[in-house]
């Protein structure tokens, strides 16, 4: 068997985080989750609430992260998979305004399949955004399966002050996204032999890329709420964010950036079947996206941006952060009073 010949993503029907439980699955295996919620006070943020991950409380001024995450793969390179689901698992720390310190690795592998030394490819294509993140790839668990699985479980750390949930946006609010869309949309056109060379690159560019800015944003006070982008796409995401914080979402829909090339596969109809999945979840929630705008807004990102809400008094501080760091960001809109719609979108 030539490792040439293999092509991960015909191993799995869905892909990255577009082969996420749909939304009203999950909130129905859920559904008891409040009845242990919150049993351990040193436990911050735990399972009443649909965060990115879980904070303990160590000490006055250390807090543990820990999280989850993995999925089947996004792209036929067994590099490029390692690196990819090991980024989005980083995200999840970044997300909390904390710092990782180390991962186990998640490995399901189809051996009689594919050649498992692909499987070490795999491991390898995660070591190295460990290694970008300064961080060991401590150890791991694997099992054979029929479908090829990668993931990380990662520890991190964060002060309890500088704790970034999803829930924590105010009225007035500025909300800004550090990621172009569209990544499930060049996944799909990879899977169906339609991607172009250039769109491929900036599809890897995006993916690989480790959202370690959200270290920075947690040291910010003016920051109130974060979250990354994933496998429910921007709604889903935007509407987490503003039901727990109890607001709405005003979103500028044709300020929310997409990667050079995106539109083009959107007009040829081509993108993930879970963007439907993601539209039936949360269109009752919404209103103003018209047309095939839902491609945009329910496309599920696999290591997608961070969603971030700041003080409006403070959006030149916020933009000279973003400068120092080299960090691009795009304005997309403002929480605003509760009303009948989570996300209103002009």
């Amino acid at each position: 068997m030539e490792n040439q010949e293999i092509r991960l993503t015909q191993f799995s029907e869905g892909s990255g985080c577009g082969c996420k439980i749909p939304p009203a699955v999950l909130d129905s295996i859920l559904a008891n989750r409040k009845s242990v919620d919150l049993m351990d006070p040193k436990l911050l943020v735990g399972n009443s609430s649909k965060d990115d991950a879980a904070v303990y409380q160590i000490s006055d001024d250390l807090a543990m992260i820990n999280s989850v995450d993995f999925f089947t793969p996004i792209v036929d390179d067994a590099f490029d998979f390692g690196r990819i689901a090991a980024a989005n698992a980083l995200s999840d720390v970044f997300a909390m305004g904390g710092k990782p310190v180390f991962a186990n690795a998640i490995l399901s592998w189809p051996v009689e399949k594919i050649d498992p030394l692909l499987a070490g490819v795999v491991l390898e294509g995660g070591r190295e955004i460990c290694h970008l993140a300064g961080i060991p790839l401590a150890g791991g668990h694997s099992i054979t399966a029929k479908d090829p699985i990668f993931g990380f479980s990662v520890n991190g750390i964060v002060h309890p002050n500088n704790i970034k949930t999803n829930m924590g946006a105010r009225e007035g609010d500025l909300i800004f996204i550090t990621k172009p869309l569209g990544i499930g949309v060049l996944a799909t056109a990879l899977k169906r032999d339609k991607i172009k060379s250039e769109d491929y690159v900036n599809m890897i560019q995006y993916a690989t890329q480790i959202n370690s800015i959200g270290k920075d944003f947690g040291h910010l006070d003016f920051v109130h709420a974060m979250t990354d982008v994933t496998g429910f796409g921007i709604l889903g995401h935007l509407v987490e964010m503003a039901e727990g914080a109890k607001l709405t979402a005003r979103i500028q829909g044709s300020s929310i950036p997409l990667i050079d090339g995106v539109q083009e596969y959107i007009s040829q109809f081509i993108f993930p079947d879970n963007t439907y999945r993601n539209w039936n979840a949360y269109s009752s929630k919404s209103e103003g996206i018209i047309g095939m705008e839902l491609v945009k807004f329910c496309d599920p990102q696999t290591n997608g941006g961070l969603l971030v809400a700041v003080d409006p008094e403070f959006q030149k501080e916020f933009e000279f952060v973003l400068e120092n760091l080299e960090q691009k960001a795009w304005l997309i809109g403002e929480f605003q009073s509760l009303s009948a719609i989570s996300i209103k979108v002009f």
